[in-house]
């Protein structure tokens, strides 16, 4: 049987924070988990307000419940939580507020908190890929039964054109063709490319400044794109013209959003980042190293009913829009063993381009 500093050492090891709290909603401890999880030294945070240390953003009426538990001893459990850790960032958790009753002594409260980003991350990760790869298999089908009838019917229009007698008339054949040719490219494009990429050493960067040059001439001077790299990040291998294309892509799609965006306040902007991320997830498996590019817009973001589906294709928010942009997008980023993700609310939207950059060092999870 366990003594009491054997207790005390397994709370030191455990994965799941926790916390006590006394009768008057203060600190009293936390265990290592519990201090990287909230970003606050034990030092600091023992004998501080509760309030002061955990922020759910459901603020007051969290409280008002912990308060009723040490009143009725009645435990509860909160589901995908959102804590906001040092003040900015949120982490999603699962968290049980249970009562502590010693005899003699003012009731306590345990907290236990489970974060669960990561789990959610990889559930709707591996939830993208495997629609997208069955998405992508629908839509090759469907592109290929449209180009089989498309060759009868604009060489029987070519043919009909020559047999009238009567020039006027070819206008109608004329059209007959070039919407055959239009339906043609749009199938092309959901087929995607062709060619066997030409891979070769590049950095991401000079992929960004093509694209950022090809999107200011395209604004005319509307838009502004800010810059925000990491300029120590290493060369990845891949097809540099495949990579200017998805990234285009999306810029280009953010910049008809912020055109389009009459309700428009601030002056519109673009922002393009690049960061490193240690130790990340894609879908289920985990890499050492992956680049991550940000495409970041303050237009009046993706309705809510979009989010989900935005990648599939023939979906789009845009009248304009064909819906093939970002599903082209997600393909090529595939081919690298990538994801596209997006995040948006009004006045941000946030496309973020996942890249493994030491793919040898992938283990599965």
């Amino acid at each position: 049987m366990l003594n009491p500093p054997s207790y005390k050492l397994l709370l030191e090891h455990l994965t799941t924070a926790v916390l006590l709290v006394d009768e008057h909603l203060c600190l009293t401890y936390l265990n290592p988990s519990a201090e990287m999880l909230l970003a606050v030294s034990r030092s600091r945070a023992v004998g501080q307000p509760l309030a002061q240390i955990f922020f759910d953003t459901d603020g007051d009426s969290t409280l008002h419940k912990m308060a009723n538990t040490l009143k009725t001893a009645h435990p509860f459990t909160k589901r995908e939580a959102r804590l906001r850790v040092a003040g900015i960032q949120e982490v999603v958790v699962d968290y049980t507020v249970a009562s502590l009753l010693t005899p003699n002594q003012p009731p306590e409260l345990l907290i236990e908190i489970q974060q669960i980003d990561r789990l959610l991350r990889i559930s709707r990760e591996e939830s993208i890929l495997s629609n997208h790869q069955v998405t992508k298999q629908l839509v090759r089908g469907v592109a290929h039964e449209i180009k089989n009838p498309l060759g009868g019917i604009r060489g029987a229009a070519q043919l009909l054109a020559r047999a009238l007698p009567d020039n006027n008339l070819k206008e109608y054949t004329q059209i007959i063709i070039e919407e055959a040719d239009r339906l043609r490219n749009l199938a092309d494009r959901m087929l995607g490319p062709r060619k066997l990429p030409d891979l070769q050493s590049i950095n991401i960067h000079e992929c960004l400044e093509r694209v950022r040059s090809l999107i200011l001439v395209e604004a005319e001077g509307e838009v502004s794109i800010v810059r925000d790299y990491d300029l120590s990040l290493p060369e990845l291998t891949a097809d540099p013209d495949q990579l200017i294309q998805a990234i285009l892509n999306i810029t280009g799609n953010a910049l008809q959003a912020l055109r389009e965006n009459v309700k428009q306040q601030l002056p519109p902007m673009i922002t393009l980042k690049t960061r490193a991320q240690r130790q990340f997830t894609i879908g289920s498996v985990r890499h050492r190293l992956v680049l991550r590019v940000d495409i970041i817009d303050n237009g009046p973001g993706i309705p809510a009913h979009l989010i989900d589906t935005i990648f599939y294709p023939m979906v789009t928010g845009r009248a304009s829009g064909s819906g093939l942009g970002l599903a082209i997008a997600q393909d090529i980023v595939h081919l690298y063993h990538g994801l596209i993700e997006c995040e948006s609310r009004v006045g941000q939207t946030v496309f973020s381009i996942f890249l493994p950059l030491e793919n040898g060092h992938a283990s599965k999870r």
